[in-house]
């Protein structure tokens, strides 16, 4: 009998082999993830973001250097206005525009800008580590159902042995017929758990695909285990927080904070301009220095403008970002403040995990050498079919208990990685 599990198992095995060999296409962790940062949606948003924050970066620097504009326009004039003016008359002009100072107000414009960039890209580093955790997840998530499936498979061929031997039993009279239809209804109950686990498997590869942008159906993945994890100690927690992108962002936030602060007070400061500009007109006798049918002039302009009285309006302007600046400094102290739980809590849960394989593994070792001599002591006629029953029900539980622990680790794995800013 119990060589006749042996090659249960072996079927079941080779059965697994031949479906891997199948596949069109198997992807290991890595290649997957390779796919989910090259064609994530989200990360391709963020990327569109920093796009335009380069280039509203572009439009502060250019507010620095002068502006040259052109203009022409015709000129018809009805009466009264064509006996004083040209009935007809073109004219064009030409003026360069340059701010020599307005309160720093420009500088402060590119420092803004150039942090928001430095900001976009921190967002883009933690859109691509949630990105690759999520793909992490659901990669670990498929691999756990694959093995899923094949115990079911296995379950299934298990029950059928027995099923089989307690027919000959119950047509030779030895058993009752409620002793079958047990293991009837739990042959079934196995199908339905097996329609179920590739239902589940199906949509796993589904979010997988999303997530990484696969264009091929069908495909299977190849099983990445290897992860170098190096605990950290808790002095070390500091630095673990420094490197997190949700930190360079607050920290990001805070500078930009202070050059708003900067850009409002510079409104409380003089500004200073000068432009030239160039006019060509062309009319019957529109020179009314000479009466000629042209005239050319240039204009140049100094302007100071000055800010006097605004009931205080600006003052309480600056008044506002500077809170706004506290607030966003204390929204940082707290995020260090979570962070360093965070990382404390998802050190704890990966040891969890590994104790928990651990002790899934010793239970799979009891539970098959319980069905070993729960299947002995059945050939031997000491036990009941519905004791061999239990025992195979008790060993499907502890198999898929040790599978999902593993999963469960490798996803703790990467969620502490990540925890501490080292998920590349």
């Amino acid at each position: 009998m119990t060589r006749k599990y042996n090659r249960i198992f072996l079927l079941a095995f080779l059965i697994l082999l031949f479906g891997q060999a199948q596949a069109q296409q198997q992807l290991s962790l890595q290649e997957i993830k390779i796919l989910a940062l090259e064609n994530n949606k989200k990360i391709k948003i963020v990327q569109s973001n920093i796009n335009a924050s380069i280039a509203a970066n572009a439009v502060a620097k250019a507010a620095a250097k002068p502006t040259i504009d052109a203009s022409v326009f015709g000129l018809y004039l009805s009466d009264p206005l064509k006996d004083m003016f040209p009935e007809y008359s073109a004219n064009g002009s030409v003026s360069l525009t340059q701010v020599l100072y307005a309160g720093n107000k420009i500088q402060n414009s590119k420092k803004i800008t150039s942090s928001a960039i430095e900001l976009q890209h921190a967002q883009k580093e933690l859109t691509e580590d949630q990105v690759l955790l999520n793909t992490e997840m659901v990669y670990w998530q498929v691999v756990n159902l694959k093995e899923k499936v094949t115990l079911a498979n296995q379950y299934l061929l298990l029950l059928d042995t027995l099923k089989k031997d307690l027919q000959n039993s119950f047509d030779a009279g030895l058993i009752y017929k409620n002793d079958l239809l047990k293991v009837e209804v739990q042959h079934n109950e196995a199908v339905l758990n097996l329609t179920r686990v590739k239902d589940g498997l199906a949509i796993a590869k589904l979010n997988l695909m999303q997530i990484s942008g696969l264009n091929e159906v069908d495909f299977d993945i190849k099983e990445d285990s290897t992860m170098d994890v190096q605990l950290i100690s808790q002095s070390d927690i500091t630095t673990a927080i420094d490197k997190r992108p949700e930190i360079n962002m607050l920290n990001k936030t805070v500078e930009i904070q202070k050059y708003q602060s900067k850009l409002i007070g510079g409104s409380l400061k003089p500004t200073l301009a000068i432009s030239a500009n160039g006019l060509a007109s062309y009319g019957k006798r529109i020179n009314f220095s000479n009466g000629n049918n042209d005239m050319q002039a240039f204009v140049g302009l100094i302007t100071l403008s000055v800010p006097i009285l605004d009931w205080g309006g600006r003052k309480q302007k600056v008044k506002e970002q500077e809170y706004q600046t506290e607030v966003k400094k204390f929204e940082l102290e707290e995020a260090r403040e979570l962070i360093s739980i965070e990382i404390q809590n998802a050190w704890l849960m990966l040891n969890q995990s590994v104790t928990q394989i651990e002790l899934s593994r010793k239970s799979l070792q009891q539970a098959q050498e319980n069905l070993r001599l729960n299947q002995d002591l059945f050939e031997a006629g000491t036990v009941l079919g519905e004791d061999v029953l239990k025992a195979q029900v008790l060993w499907q539980k502890a198999y898929a208990d040790v599978i999902d622990a593993k999963a469960n680790n490798k996803i703790m794995e990467a969620k502490y990685k990540k925890s501490i800013g080292e998920y590349r």
